[in-house]
């Protein structure tokens, strides 16, 4: 079936979820749908419940913490379905979630990644779609907000959550998926802004439905990993002449996020990211050459995917002056942008590749 499912499951000490997970997504598949489970070694019993769920569930150790995103490629390895569902394990589909998901495939052609709206259990917003910031910073849109706010129809998004999304594996297979390397936090907003460049559409199927059991945990490991993947990101995806119009923003960020870390005690882990970006460079800069290759959009029509908005509910809301300064900024880099960069259309030719609506 070209609209078959292959649902991809990393765990790690999941086990208080697994049930659960299952009894609401079983009733869900499909004949021809796939489900794998790929534990990244559990010391609880997350094992011994996958392998007695079910037999339509099949089960990849890794044998050691991958991470979440070199687990979702092993999941993908070990299935064929055209479609690949990435669940947490503390995600639970609504009744007729993955029918409305599969509908997608064929309703929007031009998106190559999709997500449900990601609810919480007391049913207000979990993400209705991920938000990224121009300077590389992401969060969930619409987190905690009343059911009522969800808009009617589908729509674009800047880049769907990591927590529950559908990707068209051909494309999957053609970018190389999630970023390996990220281990934790970033890959999806990584991925999504891989498949913008890409010249695809990625977007939210609202009344597609799930539920997640959702907090955000606070941490020294958090904070390092977000940090760090949000710099592998802006230096291996951004067009050249957007990380030139914006280096200058980039700079006081980092002060600025250098003094909130300070005053919020996470100062040395935020410098153990930058260590780690710098020592990283030669790799990320390998990474951007491959990636910068496949570039089917102008630097202008990539923007277009990023927000001025600072609504992070993970961070301090900017004195009114100052986020009024910087989003005066993002408009005068779209502008230089939109003046001095071809058309999409002329750089997808020149790569001789198609726009999206031809694929």
């Amino acid at each position: 079936m070209s609209d078959a499912l292959a649902v991809v499951i990393v765990t790690h000490n999941a086990a208080a979820e697994l049930v659960g997970l299952a009894g609401a997504l079983l009733g869900e598949l499909e004949p021809d749908d796939e489900v794998v489970i790929v534990d990244n070694a559990s010391s609880d019993a997350t094992v011994t419940l996958a392998r007695e769920l079910d037999p339509r569930i099949a089960l990849r150790e890794t044998g050691a913490n991958v991470g979440f995103a070199a687990g979702c490629r092993v999941g993908v390895n070990a299935t064929a379905a055209p479609l690949l569902l990435f669940l947490n394990p503390d995600v639970r589909p609504q009744r007729g979630s993955l029918a409305r998901l599969r509908a997608v495939a064929g309703e929007r052609p031009g998106w190559a990644a999709w997500q449900p709206a990601v609810m919480l259990e007391d049913g207000r917003i979990n993400t209705s779609g991920g938000v990224a910031h121009y300077l590389g910073l992401s969060w969930a849109g619409q987190c905690e907000q009343p059911e009522s706010e969800l808009a009617d129809a589908p729509h674009e998004i800047a880049f769907a959550s990591g927590a529950a999304c559908v990707i068209r594996r051909e494309v999957w297979l053609a970018l190389g998926g999630f970023e390996d390397s990220y281990f934790l936090y970033g890959e999806d907003l990584d991925l999504g802004l891989r498949l913008r460049l890409s010249g695809y559409g990625v977007g939210v199927e609202p009344r597609a439905r799930v539920t997640h059991n959702y907090e955000f945990e606070k941490g020294p490991r958090k904070w390092f990993l977000l940090e760090r993947n949000r710099w592998r990101t802006v230096l291996g995806v951004y067009p050249a002449a957007l990380l030139a119009l914006i280096a200058p923003a980039l700079l006081l960020g980092e002060l600025g996020l250098l003094a909130i870390a300070a005053r919020d005690g996470w100062l040395t882990v935020k410098l153990r990211a930058q260590f780690a970006t710098i020592g990283g460079l030669p790799q990320t800069l390998r990474r951007r050459r491959s990636i910068q290759a496949g570039r089917a959009v102008s630097a202008a029509a990539f923007a277009a995917a990023l927000s001025a908005s600072l609504e992070n509910p993970n961070l301090a809301r900017l004195p009114r002056p100052l986020a009024l300064a910087q989003a005066a900024y993002w408009r005068l880099v779209r502008l230089l942008l939109r003046s001095a960069e071809p058309s999409p259309v002329s750089i997808a030719r020149a790569a001789g590749q198609h726009r999206p609506e031809d694929r």
